[in-house]
């Protein structure tokens, strides 16, 4: 089985955009609402930011090193870069296609998008008393030209550069910040009609400048929008009087005046002025300036208004309560019974929050412990730990502090927990703590009882909204003894533990997951069935890659659903014939993570926080559980199956990353985030639980 030598992979950073490429199909695809549409365009627009913020800054970085570069990179630092290019510059042409034809299709609706030309009177006295009321006070402009340096640009933010002209003199110049960090991007006007007016908060400053810069006396005023993405690489110093946290804040901050590596201006914008801000900038590649259109940052599309009819929008699909835990008096007593899985959005999160809301008020629970990465702004999960030590409980809380972007967040939130009494651990030197964890220790006639949580997403009640996401929630002693010794290693990193049902990174996930493989080919070989089933956000791992490809080869039969990055070549003769893959997007981020394995028909499922990345593997925490209930087992199957099915939201993964939509093998169209909303949504209780809590009047 060592026929792959030669190994075809497709480079990370090319599959990502061909992932944010289905996004931007989102956009285009006329079987969402109109409303959506425009949000899918915010969506493709955020990600691409992140993507230039990191990925090309990488590249960027990277190609200051050398030959070292094409190997970590996988490719010339410059060719990839212009690849990036070739294919960023094409969505680009796709974006504005398809945000023109959007616009039209608004107007038909009698939605409309204007501009501070196309105010009318009525119009235009309500954006002038909307600018004095809450705008003006927000903006900082400054006078270019009577200031030595160029000024900051901040990274994420859009400015009007301005030119100031009255008649024949030399004109001046001003630099505007957008204030959206402040105020909606969007202001929808008052109508006497059935027509609904939208202008964008540049157009309402653009209205006023007059008011703006009136001690000046200009005759024109001429406004063009500029954004510049900056390197978001965290850079930790070395200075040991300094505590880890002081040196990820004073990273941060370094990071907001990361270099910059890539400005988007509006092309209408005259040479000179272009000319000027290169100069002022000190960009030096010419490809890091991406001219555009008259309007940046689409990003702020995301929170689109809601306006017109309620058809121009996605169907309502309200979580659901799960089915053995709806309406019970204590939702511990149902997990010592019974293996729980959570599958959000469809599912409600609240049973996460009154979980750990019971255990801070349980007189038999004697401590909590929890991972956290991301947590939402107004987080009940933190409230329910701060109440717990209040109620005399003893609180751990793992906080990731290198959680990219969020680390101002996290530092925040790990002060008002030490504040209040938590115990808090911040991650493990060298390694993320990538996993998503919580443990209730609870006192039972003397026993030390635990009951555990594993899952695939964030404790974050905002996110579990929009992402799809698996949580096990067990009692099963198998697995929460060696929950309670992964949170021993964060305690002490030399206890690493021994782990037999829980799969644990950096420790043995690589090889656990290679060896699963392995066993696969083996049954094949033996005349026994085989097949693996993989639902992934990304998979790049080379070596995971190459025992994909073996598996093949020997006939094993792989099916992949991944979400974003996925560097394995499909249906290559020889190679890969066996593998196929598909990607789902749509109104949900796909983010739960499921592994089956045919293991001569008696499978093995497991969920996971991991992806199967280098970084994943090698240089984070990450914990994968077993799912031994053969009825939750069946769940997972289920969802598999159903997504496979889709033939609406589903694209064709291969060499060419043209993502073709997977063809109706009937005329029924298959939506799976929607059959799998209906298929939670009424199943049945389980039979050995006890009846729905009946409250007393």
């Amino acid at each position: 089985m060592d026929r792959v030598k030669v190994v075809p992979l497709i480079n990370r950073d090319i599959s990502w955009l061909a992932f944010n490429g289905r996004v931007l199909q989102e956009a285009d695809d006329k079987n969402n609402p109109l409303i959506e549409r425009m949000r899918f365009l915010g969506i493709f627009s955020n990600n691409r930011d992140e993507f230039f913020r990191v990925r090309v800054a990488t590249v960027l970085r990277m190609s200051k090193i050398g030959k070292t570069a094409e190997k970590l990179l996988g490719d010339d630092p410059e060719k990839l870069m212009s690849k990036i290019q070739k294919m960023t510059i094409k969505q680009q042409e796709s974006f504005e296609r398809i945000y023109i034809n959007l616009l039209k299709e608004m107007e038909a609706q009698q939605l409309f998008m204007i501009d501070e030309l196309h105010l009318d009177d009525h119009q235009g006295k309500f954006v002038k008393e909307y600018f004095h009321d809450n705008v003006l006070q927000t903006l900082v402009p400054i006078m270019l030209d009577s200031t030595l340096e160029f000024p900051y640009l901040k990274d994420k933010s859009i400015y009007l550069i301005l030119k100031l002209a009255r008649n024949k003199k030399k004109p001046r110049y001003s630099l505007v910040e957008i204030p959206t960090d402040r105020l909606s991007r969007f202001l929808v006007l008052p109508s006497t009609d059935e027509k609904k007016y939208i202008i964008l908060l540049d157009d309402v400053i653009r209205y006023c400048l007059d008011d703006v810069f009136s001690i000046f006396d200009y005759d024109t005023i001429e406004s063009y929008t500029i954004k510049l993405t900056r390197d978001a690489e965290l850079d930790i110093d070395n200075d040991v009087s300094k505590s880890f946290v002081e040196k990820i804040a004073r990273s941060v901050k370094r990071r907001k005046k990361g270099q910059p590596v890539r400005m988007i201006f509006d092309e209408a914008m005259p040479d000179d002025m272009l000319i000027y801000l290169k100069n002022k900038l000190k960009m030096h590649k010419e490809d890091s300036y991406v001219p555009g259109g008259r309007y940046h940052n689409f990003k702020d599309f995301i929170d689109f208004p809601k306006v017109g009819r309620s058809e121009l929008r996605f169907h309502s699909m309200p979580p659901v309560d799960h089915k053995d835990l709806a309406g019970q008096r204590s939702l511990l007593k149902v997990i010592k019974q019974k293996d729980v899985l959570l599958c959000y959005p469809y599912h409600s999160f609240l049973h996460t929050i009154e979980l750990l809301r019971e255990a801070s008020i349980d007189p038999k629970v004697v401590s909590i412990k929890i991972t956290l990465y991301r947590v939402a702004r107004n987080s009940s999960i933190v409230n329910a730990l701060i109440n717990a030590v209040k109620n005399g409980k003893a609180v751990t809380a793992v906080v990731e502090v290198q959680a990219r972007f969020d680390e101002e967040a996290n530092i925040y939130w790990a002060d008002k927990l030490i504040e209040e009494g938590v115990k808090v651990i911040y991650g493990v030197p060298g390694l993320k703590v990538h996993s998503k964890l919580f443990l209730i220790t609870r006192n039972e006639r003397g026993e030390m009882v635990n009951y555990a949580s594993i899952g695939t997403g964030n404790f974050n009640e905002n996110t579990a909204k929009l992402y799809s996401d698996l949580s096990l929630i067990t009692a099963d002693k198998r697995i929460t003894n060696e929950v309670a010794s992964v949170f021993n290693f964060y305690t002490d990193n030399l206890k690493k533990g021994v782990y037999r049902h829980l799969v644990v990174s950096p420790f043995q996930m690589r090889r656990k997951f290679l060896a699963l493989i392995e066993n696969e080919i083996k049954n094949k070989k033996a005349g026994k069935d085989a097949y693996i089933y993989l639902k992934l956000n990304s998979l790049v791992d080379h070596d995971l890659i190459v025992k994909l490809y073996k598996a093949s080869q020997a006939g094993v039969k792989i099916k992949l659903i991944i979400r974003g990055i996925c560097s394995l070549v499909p249906g290559v003769e020889g190679l890969s014939e066996n593998i196929e893959a598909i990607s789902i997007v749509g109104r949900y981020l796909e983010h739960g993570r499921i592994f089956i394995f045919c293991n001569n028909n008696d499978e093995k499922y497991y969920i996971s926080s991991a992806d199967w990345m280098i970084r994943n593997l090698d240089f984070r925490s990450e914990v994968a559980v077993p799912v031994y209930n053969k009825e939750l087992q069946m769940e997972l199957k289920k969802i598999f199956d159903t997504q496979w099915k889709d033939n609406t939201k589903a694209r064709i993964l291969d060499k060419k990353q043209k993502n073709v939509y997977v063809k109706n093998s009937t005329t029924i169209s298959v939506i799976s985030q929607d059959e799998i909303y209906k298929e939670i949504k009424h199943q049945k209780k389980h039979p050995d639980l006890p009846t729905k809590l009946t409250r007393k009047k």
